[in-house]
């Protein structure tokens, strides 16, 4: 399955997650920290949804209240 989410309060514009059987295939950040991102999405691939979730759901950049990971985390949460 193929999810665009729309992320709030950060630099990047857009997530693209591809997932299959509960498992990560693929994450793409459009905007925000390109190497950071391209790593989340390396380090995330074959990974387990509610594993990724449970890492990465509450990490903070910054003062924000959120980041480029916790919104990954809020992205999966609605692809299920």
């Amino acid at each position: 399955m193929k999810y665009n989410y729309t992320p709030k309060g950060v630099c990047s514009r857009l997530i693209t997650i591809e997932t299959q059987d509960g498992k990560i295939l693929n994450v793409e950040f459009t905007g925000g920290c390109n190497g950071n991102l391209k790593g989340i999405g390396a380090l995330v691939k074959g990974m387990e949804v509610s594993e990724a979730i449970s890492r990465l759901e509450n990490i903070r950049c910054g003062m924000k209240n959120t980041s480029c990971p916790d919104q990954l985390a809020q992205a999966l949460k609605e692809a299920l």
